[in-house]
C-alpha cells in the first residue's frame, strides 16, 4: 500500500505566522486552535517501516514529534525511519528542516542539480555529513527509486517533472549557484508504489496550469496541489505584502485561470490543496471560499492527515 501523511499543510510561516495578525492568525492563537498548522511538507511509505519526506520544512522536528511512523523504533538508541528527503524547490521553506536532521543518521537527499548547487553554496549545510547523507542529482522526466540506508530498492518510484513557478526568492537579482538555467527549481512528482502500481501527484508550487500539466494530472486517483492563495491578489487587499500570487510562482485556487477552474474537468479522484498562506480565507471552514472549493470537489489538507492508495 502506498501511505500518505500530510505533516505540515501551510506555505511559508505556517499558521499562524510569528508576526501576523491578521485574521486567520488571530483566529488560530484564540478561539480556533484547529487552525494551526506547520509549514508544507509530506511523507510516503510503501512499507509503513521507511519514509520518504518531500520537503523538509523549518518545522521538520515539530511534525516528526507528532507523527509516531517517524519515530525511533522501540529500544533503539539511534534511529529513524526516514530513508530519504526528496526536494521539489529551494525555497527556505523546503530546505532549512535538513538542518535539523544533522544527528548522525544515514539518509539520502534527492533534488534536481539547481538545488544540489543551492546546498553546496551555503556551507552551513555541510553539518550533514557527507558520508552518512548522500546527496543524489535528479532529473525531470527520468524516473528512479530511492534507495534504503542499507542499499536496498524502497519500492517507490519517482517520476519528477518540470512546473511553471519561480526560483527561491532569496536569489532574486543575484548569480543562481546553478547557474542561468530556471529549469529544475520548481519539480512536481508522481510517486508511485512499483509493485502495486498506486500513485499520486505532488505539486506544492504551481504558477499556472499549461496543457501539458493538465493531460499529465488527467484521471490522478489523488492530487496535493498549490492552495498558496484564493485570490491572485490576495496579500496587496489584505495589506499583508505587495506581490502576487503569480509574482511568488502560485497559483490562485479561485478565478478564471485559477486552480479550480483549470482542474475542474480533468476527472481527478481525490483533489487536496497544500501549503495553504495563512492569509487564504479558504482556511475558515464556515467561508465562502471554503464552500465554494467544497462544492468544486476540493479538500484542504490538514497536518496529520493520512491517505492509503
Amino acid at each position: 500500500m502506498l501511505r500518505v501523511v500530510v505533516l505540515g499543510a501551510a506555505a511559508g510561516g505556517g499558521v499562524p505566522q510569528w508576526n501576523c495578525g491578521c485574521a486567520v492568525c488571530r483566529a488560530s492563537r484564540d478561539a480556533h486552535p484547529e487552525l494551526q498548522s506547520t509549514q508544507s511538507s509530506i511523507a510516503v511509505s510503501v512499507d509503513d517501516a521507511h519514509w520518504f519526506l518531500i520537503n523538509a520544512s523549518p518545522d521538520i522536528r515539530q511534525q516528526i514529534t507528532a507523527t509516531p511512523r517517524l519515530h525511533p523504533k522501540p529500544g533503539a538508541l539511534r534511529h529513524s525511519p526516514i530513508a530519504g528527503v526528496i526536494l521539489t524547490n529551494g525555497d527556505v521553506d523546503a530546505v532549512a528542516g535538513l538542518l535539523s536532521l544533522r544527528e548522525g543518521s544515514p539518509f539520502a537527499i534527492y533534488a534536481h542539480r539547481q538545488v544540489l548547487a543551492i546546498l553546496a553554496s551555503n556551507s552551513i549545510f555541510n553539518v550533514l555529513n557527507d558520508k552518512l547523507v548522500r546527496r543524489y542529482s535528479i532529473e525531470a522526466e527520468r524516473a528512479f527509486e530511492p534507495t534504503l540506508p542499507d542499499g536496498s530498492l524502497s519500492g517507490l518510484e519517482v517520476l519528477p517533472f518540470l512546473v511553471p513557478g519561480k526560483r527561491a526568492w532569496y536569489l532574486e537579482g543575484r548569480q543562481h549557484p546553478g547557474g542561468d538555467s530556471a529549469e529544475g527549481d520548481t519539480l512536481g512528482l508522481r510517486i508511485a508504489d512499483k509493485r502495486a502500481g498506486r500513485y499520486f501527484y505532488h505539486l506544492a508550487a504551481c504558477a499556472r496550469v499549461t496543457p501539458d500539466l493538465a493531460r499529465r494530472i488527467e484521471g490522478a486517483p489523488l492530487v496535493l496541489f498549490d492552495g498558496t492563495v484564493w485570490r491572485d491578489d490576495e496579500l496587496i487587499a489584505a495589506g499583508l505584502g505587495s506581490k502576487t500570487g503569480q509574482a511568488m510562482g502560485h497559483i490562485a485556487m479561485s478565478g478564471a485561470d485559477g486552480a479550480i477552474a483549470a482542474l475542474a474537468s480533468l476527472n481527478i479522484a481525490r483533489k487536496l490543496f497544500l501549503h495553504i498562506n495563512n492569509s487564504n480565507p479558504a482556511l475558515f471552514t464556515d467561508s465562502m471560499e471554503r464552500d465554494a472549493a467544497r462544492q468544486a470537489g476540493w479538500e484542504l489538507a490538514s497536518d496529520g492527515m493520512e491517505i492509503v492508495l
